[in-house]
């Protein structure tokens, strides 16, 4: 009887785990389909079609699409500087394949590379798991002040531009009614719910991590990794030079399309910046929240509604290919590496 019921308790134990593991998986999707729904609902896919084979100029996206690349690699370079003063000698190639694999692991679910970061060089190069993820830790929180400086400096030099945003929102919502039947608030309302849920989760792991006495202290070492690094210069080079290749993975598709050749450096800041918060929110590769920002944004500078939606729509496309197509490579590479 006792055998039953502990079988009973099994069964039950590793549905719950199953179903907890498929909402991880179908409530980010979920969430960006509702997202590029409501920001799509109304869209002449056929028009943007029609843009990207006719009118989109290859040559500035694939100039691109290499800085993306070139992104990737930096940021490998410079997790290698983190690791290499508490002894763990990870190799260079198996450093960038590994940041290949993790962004198209968060395609598929949100977070997850950041975990199946150090699990890669763990089993390559036998790099303590506890440690490398103290590192990531340490690096996506560095890489949050970077950001918070550059949303900074961009509100700054552009603040006129922010003040006739706000005036105009201002005479264009003449009630609140309107505003709460406006589909574009619960859409935004929405966004900044789902990155709430992600901060209170995110907490509820490091409470978890912190009750596990013997990965904290693996975990904390990698934290203070930064101290470490023996080349603080070099770090800052890498440092700049990745926020540098991000900017210009998206600045430069701006010259893809004739009705956004014209925008400016600053304009590509503040709209790289708006698309890089909205990326927070936890749906594949940023799809939906990514093109709510970058179309309001654009439309901000006057480019038209329905041309700054075929932008977004097709950067965004291409873009997530380069990250499948960069960690198919990777973890091909890597394992050929092992071999």
């Amino acid at each position: 009887m006792k055998k039953e019921e502990t079988k009973t308790a099994d069964g039950m134990h590793t549905h719950g785990v199953l179903w907890k593991q498929a909402a991880k998986v179908a409530l980010p999707i979920a969430l960006g389909i509702f997202v590029f729904y409501w920001v799509y609902r109304d869209f002449d896919f056929r028009a943007a079609w029609h843009v990207l084979v006719y009118d989109t100029h290859w040559g500035w996206m694939t100039l691109s699409l290499v800085f993306g690349i070139i992104s990737h690699v930096v940021r490998g370079l410079r997790w290698q500087q983190m690791l290499t003063p508490m002894g763990e000698h990870a190799r260079t190639s198996h450093c960038i394949d590994a940041i290949y694999i993790s962004y198209a692991a968060n395609i598929v679910l949100p977070r997850v590379g950041e975990v199946s970061r150090p699990g890669v060089l763990a089993r390559r190069d036998g790099v303590s798991f506890t440690r490398s993820l103290g590192t990531v830790v340490t690096e996506r929180l560095f890489d949050a002040l970077c950001l918070l400086v550059i949303t900074a400096v961009t509100v700054l030099v552009q603040l006129p531009v922010f003040r006739t945003f706000l005036s105009q929102t201002g005479t264009k919502i003449p009630s609140l009614i309107h505003l709460l039947t406006s589909p574009w608030f619960y859409v935004a309302l929405f966004s900044v719910l789902a990155a709430v849920a992600l901060s209170a989760w995110l907490m509820r792991v490091f409470g978890l991590i912190d009750r596990l006495r013997g990965t904290l202290h693996g975990v904390v070492e990698g934290i203070m990794s930064l101290r470490r690094v023996r080349n603080v210069p070099l770090y800052a080079l890498y440092t700049v030079a990745m926020w540098a290749c991000y900017y210009l993975h998206f600045y430069l598709t701006f010259y893809c399309f004739a009705f956004t050749a014209e925008l400016g450096l600053l304009a590509g800041l503040v709209m790289f910046v708006a698309g890089t918060f909205a990326v927070i929110v936890p749906t594949p590769n940023g799809a939906g929240p990514w093109h709510f920002a970058v179309i309001t944004m654009m439309m901000l500078y006057g480019v038209d509604a329905t041309q700054a939606a075929t932008f977004a729509l097709i950067v965004h496309a291409v873009q997530t290919l380069l990250v499948v197509v960069l960690g198919v490579w990777g973890g091909l590479h890597i394992g050929s590496n092992n071999k």
